[in-house]
This record gives structure tokens, C-alpha cells and sequence, in this order.
């Protein structure tokens, strides 16, 4: 196998975002560890409507509250994250940090008084949302198609974005989701430009 071949295959799009998403999932679980062992990360989950706690809308997203949170939220985003990623990384990048920016505000501004929010499924709907519509505002074909597929798989998530559990964040799951279609819109591919 020539050089270039083999530095085709590591830089591969789907090589590149499963190693993504492994190393990002291996940092939750991290995480919890270090919360678990220390108690000292609970602080960096976000507090509604205190101006102090707004430092806390991205990390939020990195913590969970105990080892069963994080394992609900690791499948799901494992497959989300890399079907989203394979799109490009750094467009990947932009769509995330919007779903956590809009996702983190929202429960800022909704979330009971005096709870303590904290999960990467804020993350999880937003992929989901980022999905389901990407393929319609690309006007890809190959995207629509996942994108059904996503929704035949997961698409019973949506229940959560509901306010049917208090024990539940549905703000981080609705506001998640509402990020992601957000990020669809304005990350969309551009239709390349006709040259004369």
C-alpha cells in the first residue's frame, strides 16, 4: 500500500468522527469518575437565572448527575455525533457549540428554581433535530435518508422534549432540539457556484 494511501485511510471522514466521538464519550465518563470520586463537579452544573451561573451553559453539557445519566446518554450520542460528524468536522464543531449555547439559555431562562441541570442529552436532541431536518435544508438526498432513519430509530426521544417527569430536564431536551434545527439552518451547505 503506497504512503498516500495509507494517509488517505487515517484521514478518513468516518475514521476521523468515530475517533471524535469515542474520545468525546471517554471524557464523560471521566468526568463522572472524577464527580463520583471527588463531588467537586456538581458546581459546573447550570443553575436557572443566576447571571453567575451563565459561565456554566457549556460545561454543562460535560457533566452528568451519577454513572446510570451518563450511560442513557452514551449510545445515543455515540451514533448521533458520529452520523453528524462525518459532515466535517469543523461544521460539526459550530453545530455543537450552538446546540449547547441554545440548549444552556434555554434551561437558564425555564428551568425550576433553585435545580441544578446537567447532561450531555442536550447534546443528544440537538444532533437529533440537527438530523432529522439537515437533509432538507442541504437538499441532500443521502441526508434525507439518514435523517429518516435517525427518526425511525430515535424518534421516540421526542416524547422527552414533553414536561411529563420533574426529575427530568424537558427544558435542556426542547431547547437542545430547537439548537439543532437552528444549527441547520445556519450551517446549511451552499449550493457551489456556477462558473460561466
Amino acid at each position: 500500500m503506497s504512503p498516500t494511501a495509507v494517509d488517505r485511510r487515517r484521514s478518513s471522514p468516518a475514521r476521523t468522527a468515530a475517533l471524535l466521538m469515542l474520545g468525546w464519550v471517554a471524557l464523560l465518563w471521566v468526568l463522572e469518575a472524577l464527580d463520583t470520586a471527588t463531588g467537586s463537579l456538581n458546581t459546573y452544573g447550570l443553575s436557572p437565572r443566576e447571571v453567575g451561573e451563565l459561565r456554566d451553559v457549556l460545561p454543562m453539557s460535560f457533566l452528568h448527575h451519577g454513572f446510570d445519566h451518563v450511560a442513557s446518554n452514551t449510545v445515543p450520542l455515540l451514533i448521533l455525533g458520529f452520523l453528524a460528524a462525518l459532515g466535517g468536522i469543523r461544521r460539526f464543531v459550530a453545530v455543537v457549540l450552538t446546540i449547547m449555547v441554545v440548549g444552556g439559555l434555554g434551561v437558564w431562562l425555564t428551568a425550576p428554581a433553585y435545580s441544578n441541570t446537567a447532561g450531555a442529552s442536550v447534546v443528544v436532541f440537538g444532533l437529533l433535530g440537527y438530523l432529522l431536518v439537515r437533509g432538507f435544508v442541504d437538499r441532500s438526498a443521502r441526508d434525507i435518508v439518514i435523517g429518516l432513519l435517525v427518526g425511525a430509530v430515535y424518534g421516540s426521544l421526542l416524547w422527552g422534549v414533553l414536561p411529563t417527569d420533574t426529575a427530568v430536564s424537558w427544558q435542556g431536551h426542547l431547547f437542545g432540539l430547537v439548537g439543532g434545527v437552528l444549527a441547520a439552518f445556519l450551517f446549511r451547505r451552499r449550493p457551489a457556484a456556477l462558473t460561466p
